[in-house]
């Protein structure tokens, strides 16, 4: 099975000049943990996660409508091919410790899939379960 078969095709997407604010809402109305940022053309430029917002806005005390999301993204994205296994996808995943993955088809964003798009799949489970173990490694917290 292929990332294009599962992955989510209407995904909502962000440019670099739009306000943390608005970023949010749009997370928070689509019900998403993160959003990629695209230039005109579907250029992934990179992401914002729901964790970025909270920890670089937030947390710094910055005010979300004066901060834009090309300032807080993470621009060192990873991304999934829709003809890309959906085990090799995992694997990635995995291995970069993330749990959202944009799909990218001649450099252009055409879906989404998360962690979650594959856990509810029963025949990916040893590999969701993997992915999800590599992804969620314990840490200690800072006293």
């Amino acid at each position: 099975m292929k990332l294009k078969d599962i992955m989510t095709n209407e995904v909502a997407s962000v440019s670099l000049d739009t306000s943390v604010f608005d970023a949010a809402q749009i997370m928070r109305d689509k019900n998403i943990g993160s959003i990629p940022i695209c230039t005109n053309d579907m250029n992934v430029e990179g992401i914002v996660t729901d964790r970025d917002i909270v920890l670089r806005v937030v947390c710094d005390e910055k005010n979300p409508r004066n901060i834009t999301c090309g300032e807080i993204m993470t621009d060192d994205l990873i991304v999934g091919k829709t003809d890309m296994d959906i085990e090799a996808a995992l694997e990635l995943m995995g291995d970069v410790q993330v749990r959202r993955l944009p799909v990218v088809e001649n450099n252009k964003l055409v879906g989404f899939v998360a962690l979650g798009d594959m856990a509810v799949n029963n025949r990916f489970d040893s590999a969701t379960e993997e992915a999800l173990s590599d992804i969620s490694t314990p840490s200690q917290p800072q006293m």
